[in-house]
């Protein structure tokens, strides 16, 4: 489960953060994950609740913002909603598409204390 390692990544720059700003807690988390980053949002969550025990992060809630995948016909010039990597056009069957839209991870706010 990766969603660890990146749970990690996050604690890091929460903590980075808590250090330049000097706040002492976060009490709300928010993350925008693409729906073709490859990370499942119920294992975040889970990795969070684990990951931020006994850390400045701990209790806080972490909401999720998915955002969808968006792609580009090389062939037709179409764009269009992606569920998958190797989703096809549906215009014209073509693929794959150039993804334009739907790899984010990001953190997006903290609210802190």
């Amino acid at each position: 489960m990766h969603e660890m390692s990146l749970m990690a990544s996050l604690l890091e720059i929460i903590e980075d953060q808590a250090r330049a700003e000097g706040f002492a807690s976060v009490s709300r988390v928010v993350l925008e994950i693409g729906r073709l980053a490859g990370v499942e949002a119920e294992a975040m969550r889970f990795a969070f609740d684990v990951g931020t025990r006994g850390t400045l992060a701990e209790g806080a809630v972490l909401d999720i913002d998915e955002t969808p995948g968006r792609g580009r016909c090389a062939a037709c010039g179409g764009e269009t909603p992606l569920e998958a990597f190797y989703d096809p056009c549906p215009a014209c069957g073509s693929g794959p598409l150039e993804i334009l839209a739907g790899r984010e991870l990001r953190v997006v706010s903290l609210d802190v204390e």
